[in-house]
């Protein structure tokens, strides 16, 4: 290790931060705020990712779950039946993660009804022919598209950091429009750990 370690810390933390804020900055409030009203409206809300993506996915499924909100990710042990009242949010930037888009092609098929939406950065993937709308995170994918944000990081990090951000962002909001008090929340967290 060299001595300039904390230097290097520093410069690399600044330059994460930025694409960051760069990239939640590039993100559609209109597309926001109507996968807002989806989750708020939905009997259930399930999500679908592979990889880290669904790592971070999770997350954004746990955190609704504080809310009261029933959350659950498709293959979970105690996944319940999807009904046309329920959202699918399925997570991919590319779009074409075979088994997120598969999940998405059985959902429309087995509930017509349903609501779809995609959070990912390629707005012309085969996702766009299946979901209502999407929720475009541009940032630099294996597709490496042209108006896509680049990235100092490796592989999609800066999509799976701002998925998790984004769902985080979306939980604050939800609970100041519903004006819940975060001492309560507690409730709806683990008590066996």
């Amino acid at each position: 290790m060299s001595g300039n370690f904390g230097a290097e810390y520093k410069k690399t933390c600044t330059a994460v931060l930025d694409e960051l804020d760069r990239t939640l900055d590039s993100i559609d409030t209109a597309s926001l705020e109507r996968l807002t009203e989806e989750i708020l409206k939905a009997d259930q809300v399930f999500f679908i990712g592979v990889g880290r993506v669904l790592l971070s996915l999770q997350s954004v499924c746990k955190r609704l779950a504080h809310l009261g909100i029933r959350a659950h990710y498709v293959g979970e042990i105690t996944e319940p039946c999807f009904t046309e009242n329920d959202l699918l949010i399925v997570g991919s930037g590319s779009g074409g993660s075979l088994f997120p888009l598969n999940i998405a092609k059985k959902a429309r098929r087995v509930v017509p009804a349903c609501r779809i939406v995609h959070i990912g950065s390629n707005p012309n993937s085969e996702m766009k022919d299946i979901c209502d709308f999407m929720v475009r995170i541009p940032v630099r994918t294996k597709n490496y598209l042209e108006d896509e944000i680049d990235s100092c990081q490796p592989m999609t990090s800066l999509f799976e950091q701002s998925l998790l951000l984004v769902g985080d962002i979306l939980a604050k909001m939800i609970i100041e429009r519903k004006t819940l008090d975060m001492k309560s929340l507690w409730q709806y967290h683990a008590n066996l750990e």
